[in-house]
């Protein structure tokens, strides 16, 4: 088993690598709704990406979009610094389940999908309720647990203690997709950097949409 500290030494070293690769994020990535949607999507990116939904989170939320035709998707990048220490991703799932709570409150039709990269998982995972090495912050209320039909991650730092959100979570893990590349040192005890970088090139982030788009269709 990887020590805390090996955790955020892999992740903050792969993802100096992710920063570097930050220009591939359009815009801010964050769509604040002007109006209620059908869904909304809260995303968290991975360390050193510009703030927004970042690379992965981009493509995500276009794809659902295209997976979805006939109803309505916002997004919000999840407010958090994600720093290369790995000290910001209790911060950031406060900010997440904040966001949620706020959007539930104010549209009663919307449900969610939620997800994140990389630290941006174990934001997730936080939010979700599954204690992490990475901090802790506030979680999602449990009633409004079945409004979040999805959750999609990409190189969770959990798996490196042998856990996925599908094994560690009884409330969310038969609604979550928890994806690691082959070799990723982040997630899968691997050595290949790149691996950490290529989800939004190598078909998982379509697959990623239309997991969340059968959720949400199945209701």
């Amino acid at each position: 088993m990887s020590h805390p500290k090996s955790v955020r030494r892999i992740a903050a070293t792969a993802l100096a690598a992710a920063a570097g690769a930050a220009c591939l994020t359009v815009g801010t990535g964050s769509t604040a709704a002007a109006a209620c949607s059908d869904v909304e999507v809260v995303f968290a990116r991975g360390t050193g990406e510009l703030p927004g939904l970042g690379i992965v989170g981009t493509p995500l939320v276009s794809a659902l979009k295209a997976n979805l035709p006939g109803k309505s998707v916002t997004s919000y990048g999840v407010n958090y610094a994600a720093d290369y220490a790995q000290l910001s991703a209790g911060a950031g799932a406060t900010d997440m389940s904040n966001r949620i709570k706020s959007v539930a409150a104010s549209c009663p039709g919307t449900s969610f999908v939620i997800g994140g990269y990389s630290q941006g998982a174990s934001v997730t995972d936080i939010a979700i309720g599954i204690p992490t090495v990475l901090g802790r912050g506030g979680t999602i209320p449990e009633n409004l647990a079945p409004r979040v039909k999805a959750v999609v991650v990409y190189g969770n730092p959990l798996r490196l203690y042998g856990q996925t959100v599908n094994s560690a979570s009884r409330t969310y893990g038969g609604r979550a997709l928890d994806i690691c590349n082959a070799g990723d040192p982040v997630c899968g005890a691997g050595a290949n950097f790149f691996a950490h970088l290529t989800y939004p090139l190598n078909g998982t982030v379509d697959q990623g949409a239309r997991f969340a788009a059968g959720k949400v269709r199945a209701g």
